[in-house]
């Protein structure tokens, strides 16, 4: 299991999961986008986005549209790509990265602290407010300075080992969901045993 940067031929896959997980789409653009890959399968299992946007006080980074594949929860691959988005925002020379969550003790295991709205740069108190009318009621904005973030060694050991989780398997049909009493049943080649 890995993860790597977006590319051109991704863009179709993460607009599908982006609607089908209700996640922020709001100028998407796939080079923005880091996807979690298990190499021997070679299939996708999670992805997330850096957004940068410019403000009369200089630039802010946000991390949006972190989503995982169902199968691939609980095993340490959101965290890896939260991992990632955040080395590529310390990379760029970002010293803070913000994000917008409405489930906040996710993010909170890796440092990410609570930020009070008023402190927000004030573009980001304007993204915020839409994507609570939008796409996330009850998000709340968090912060994490990039030399403070910390991955839990529990989900780097699960990372390393992450398995799709087979999902249930069909039930098989018997007689009587088709209105049918096998005790009472008589059928054309019944061999009367």
């Amino acid at each position: 299991m890995y993860v790597r940067d977006a590319r051109n031929r991704d863009e179709a896959w993460l607009l599908d999961h982006i609607e089908e997980m209700g996640l922020d789409e709001v100028g998407f653009r796939s080079r923005d986008y880091v996807i979690a890959v298990d190499e021997k399968a070679n299939e996708r299992a999670g992805f997330g986005r850096v957004r940068v946007d410019k403000t009369d006080d200089g630039e802010v980074c946000e991390l949006t549209s972190l989503g995982v594949l169902e199968e691939w929860r609980g095993q340490g691959v959101g965290a890896h790509v939260v991992e990632r988005l955040v080395q590529t925002a310390s990379d760029e020379g970002f010293e803070v990265v913000y994000a917008f969550i409405d489930e906040p003790d996710y993010l909170r295991q890796f440092g990410f602290e609570r930020v009070d709205v008023a402190q927000l740069p004030e573009h980001l108190r304007e993204r915020l407010m839409k994507k609570q009318d939008t796409v996330t009621p009850g998000a709340v904005p968090l912060r994490v300075e990039v030399d403070r973030f910390r991955m839990p060694q529990r989900l780097r050991r699960a990372f390393k080992g992450a398995t799709p989780e087979e999902e249930d398997a069909e039930p098989q049909e018997g007689p009587e969901d088709f209105g049918i009493d096998p005790d009472e049943a008589t059928y054309k080649y019944d061999t009367g045993d």
